[in-house]
């Protein structure tokens, strides 16, 4: 007879409602600036035709065209392209087998296009040529202190990955606060939140972008998009090498609950955090700023069109019909 335990684990995971009170729009150049930037990747080499063809059927475009959708055409592929870089090289380097220490050695040359680009030359790496070419167009776009952000937010990003890979390669669950802290960074979502005030040509003064309401609604935002992020990924992560640096089994493990309760308590984290970004509106509203809540607005954005994306994308949907079909089979 099959016993509960075995039951349960029979059941495939769910993942559980993801409410959004913040609009959902998408750009007229979606499917323009979707085309462009696969033909982009292509020419960079950063990766092979086999992977390339992966991410034209995931439609990449889509997600900057949802997450960016009053952005004009230039400024849509200058995101996209972004975005595409980051998942590139979330692929090849973070959903790898690659060791910490080779990831460490390898960012030199990614540090030396964004602090001494005059100086960087052409590249060798397909990656280091492609980051210098996007740091020149975002130099070109903003000024020198929304540049200055961006290149902050990415070398965060990059050091923040030496983290995770240390945690595969000693397949270590990090504690609960550890993985909170650092995936705000390894998640790479204050590079894209960098880009909102220069794509939609309102400049955040330095003093408002410090302001600890516009910090801690990035947060809370940077927050929701992440765990979002962990819950639709998890069948994808769950794949391969990255099970351990998932919210899912950091929960699981540590609060020594299911993976379905996992997910669910998720679930309330983001709920709450979305709640705190609403609280906080009409306290933003209050400082009188129109680039203040366009960069808001923003963020808005990048929950709701991360979640309309997600659910529906071949980066994250086959996984989890995959996994369905284990569970069933």
């Amino acid at each position: 007879m099959e016993t509960t335990t075995a039951r349960r684990a029979s059941r495939p995971l769910r993942i559980p409602p993801l409410p959004c009170p913040f609009p959902s729009q998408v750009s007229p150049y979606a499917d323009q600036a979707d085309k462009e930037t696969l033909e982009w990747l292509a020419d960079s080499g950063m990766l092979d035709d086999e992977m390339v063809e992966r991410y034209r059927r995931a439609g990449y475009g889509w997600l900057c065209a949802r997450t960016y959708p009053h952005a004009d055409h230039d400024a849509l592929r200058l995101v996209t392209d972004w975005c595409v870089w980051l998942f590139a090289f979330d692929d090849v380097f973070c959903e790898s087998d690659r060791r910490a220490a080779e990831i460490a050695r390898a960012l030199p040359r990614f540090l030396a296009v964004l602090d001494e680009p005059e100086s960087a030359g052409r590249p060798g790496d397909a990656f280091a040529r492609a980051l210098l070419e996007i740091r020149g167009r975002i130099a070109a776009s903003g000024d020198a202190g929304q540049l200055e952000r961006w290149c902050a937010a990415t070398r965060d990003y990059l050091s923040a990955q030496v983290w995770e890979a240390a945690n595969r390669e000693d397949r270590v669950v990090p504690s609960l606060a550890d993985y909170v802290f650092m995936r705000r960074r390894t998640g790479a979502m204050l590079t894209v939140f960098a880009l909102i005030d220069i794509v939609n040509g309102r400049r955040l003064t330095p003093g408002e972008w410090r302001h600890p309401l516009v910090r801690a609604v990035t947060g809370h935002a940077n927050d929701v998009v992440v765990w979002d992020n962990d819950l639709i990924s998890y069948a994808k992560e769950n794949e391969g090498v990255n099970a351990r640096n998932n919210l899912v089994t950091v929960l699981a493990r540590h609060r020594r609950c299911s993976r379905q309760r996992a997910m669910e308590l998720i679930a309330g984290m983001r709920d709450r955090a979305i709640a705190d970004m609403v609280a906080a509106r009409p306290s933003l509203e209050a400082l009188g700023s129109e680039a203040v809540l366009t960069y808001l607005s923003g963020l808005e954005f990048w929950v709701s069109g991360s979640i309309d994306y997600s659910l529906t994308s071949s980066r994250y949907t086959g996984a989890w019909e995959r996994a369905a079909g284990l569970a069933s089979g």
